[in-house]
Order: C-alpha cells, then structure tokens, then sequence
C-alpha cells in the first residue's frame, strides 16, 4: 500500500494528512503564520509522524486559489509554492495541486450520514450536479458532477467573488455602506469571518449605533446570546448566504442539492437552523418553486478537504 500526503491549505491553517487505502490518519492543523514556506510546514508535519519525504509516493494539496503553471501564490496568506521547489525538496514525482473547494467537493463523497445536518428537505437527483458553498477566511464555491462507474467531476471557480446580491430595500440601504467601506462589494466581503464583521459595520451605520463588537466570534456569541442587533446581523449573514446559493443553484441546476461546508456557519448551527436562509434560498421570484425538492445539508464533518485530497488521487 502507497502512502501519500494530503493537505488543505487555507488563509488561515493548513491541514496535513497521511492517505492510504482509501483513509485518512495522522492528522495536523498548522498556522501558516508560523511558517516562511509551505515546504517548511509540510517537512516539520512528516518529522512529527515519523515519516521521511522519500516513504511519500504522492502528495495532493487543495489550496486557496486558481491553480495553473508552476508557480501558485495564495489568495489569503503570504505562502508562495513551485512545483518544482517543492517537489525537490519533498523528493516526490507526483504532486498534484487542486483549488482548495475542488477538494472540498470531492470529500461531499465520502461524508458520512451523522456528518450532515439537514437544512432543507428535499430528494437529490442521483445525476444532477451539487453545489458546495462555504464561508471561511473567504468564501469558496464550487460543483460537484456525478459521472459513470463512481466516478466524480468538479468544477471549480471563484464563486466568491462575484457581486453580492441585492433584493430588498434594506440590503440596498447595507449595500450603500459595504460600498462606501469596500469599493466594490464581492459576496466574500459579507459572507466569511471577516465579511461578519463589515456586515456588522454596515448594520450598525444604518441603524446609527456605535460600534461595540470587533470580531466574528463576539458578534456570534452576542447573537446566539439573543442580543437584538448581532442577531439581526447574523441573520442577515445568513440571508445573503441563501442568495448566494441560490443563484449557484440556478446557475448550474443543481438538483443534487447544496452543501453548506466551512468554518463558519457550524459555529451556529441551530441560529442557522432557523434562520432566513431556507427563505433566501428560493426567493427568486417565477422560479422559487425550482427549490421545493432541492435538499440543502449543513456538512459538520471534521476535515472534509483532506479527504477529498485523497479522492482526488485516484480520481484525477
């Protein structure tokens, strides 16, 4: 049996795996603030498990950003990887470099039944495509595609960085304030960790009320505790984020459903539950009734890229 590295590099943390016979063991998250280069991360990782570079047959990275050539800079963090530089240093002919939601897509194949959290019910159409859509350090979006004999497609993109949509007169009244902050206004720049804390900003300038909180955890703690503006913040995060989706599903006809992945929306699962997302998500007009049977799942698995790492090893 072949042993392999997989890793999920974010903004933020990069997740290290061994994969072998179809299992994922051994894994680490490090801060890819400690750290000048990712090979430095990935050398320190395999000393921890005992492993020499040369024990590697192949390594797959799902990383934060477009993949083409040989030179990959990250969107979200100051790490710079050639696939030669790499290569050399790790001693391995086969390194495989995905966008970081083509992995995350690819491990929605292998997640397990008390991993989903049921958002919207509905049947998935075993042949139609899915949309996976998760706000982190930013937002990432991507399909996944049944084919033939098991076997998977995805098509990646930069989903989260198209305009954030407007469909009432208080999001344009937000709009307005995200516009005067930002520039132009990407759906990421509501819909991940630092995107919360804008939309707080925004919501705060409307409502002509001072600034109180300063980070994503402290406006999802003071929501959850039932302070009256995070949660109307926090609701309209999730609001926007069912818009998001449901032009994606629009987009591709994803009648295989929509997975909700990342690191944010399980810190408040049950707000999430119960919030204006299941709205959202269909309010679009003569084609709501599109959504009725189109199921919606909350992903709570732990490491859903690395394992779609490791699919992609034997699926691309």
């Amino acid at each position: 049996m072949t042993l392999a590295l997989v890793g999920d590099i974010g903004g933020t943390n990069a997740r290290f795996g061994l994969w072998q016979d179809g299992h994922l063991s051994g894994v680490q998250v490090l801060s890819t603030s400690a750290f000048a280069t990712p090979e430095q991360a990935v050398l320190q990782y395999l000393a921890g498990r005992n492993v020499l570079p040369g024990d590697i047959s192949s390594v797959c990275l799902a990383v934060a950003g477009p993949v083409s050539g040989d030179t990959f800079r990250f969107t979200n963090n100051h790490w710079v990887l050639s696939r030669s530089t790499f290569s050399s240093a790790l001693g391995t002919e086969r390194l495989l470099l995905i966008n970081d939601f083509t992995a995350m897509a690819l491990g929605m194949t292998q997640v397990e039944p008390d991993e989903l959290a049921q958002i919207r019910t509905g049947v998935a159409e075993p042949s139609a495509p899915a949309v996976v859509i998760g706000a982190g350090t930013g937002l990432g979006v991507s399909t996944l595609q049944p084919l033939e004999n098991g076997r998977w497609m995805v098509i990646p993109g930069e989903g989260g960085h198209v305009d954030l949509p407007v469909a009432t007169a208080w999001e344009a009244e937000l709009w307005l304030q995200l516009k005067a902050l930002l520039g132009h206004v990407r759906a990421e720049d509501v819909l991940s960790g630092a995107g919360l804390v804008n939309l707080y900003r925004a919501v705060c300038a409307v409502e002509g009320v001072d600034l109180e909180l300063t980070t994503p955890a402290e406006i999802t703690s003071a929501a959850i505790a039932g302070d009256p503006l995070a949660e109307k913040v926090l609701d309209q995060f999730c609001v926007w984020l069912g818009r998001v989706a449901g032009n994606n599903v629009l987009t591709v006809g994803a009648r295989g459903g929509v997975y909700i992945v990342g690191g944010v929306v399980p810190r408040f699962a049950e707000f999430f539950q119960s919030s204006g997302f299941n709205t959202a998500i269909a309010e679009k007009g003569c084609m709501s009734r599109y959504f009725d049977d189109i199921p919606v799942w909350l992903v709570t698995a732990k490491y859903p890229g690395l394992v779609g790492a490791g699919v992609a090893l034997t699926q691309i």
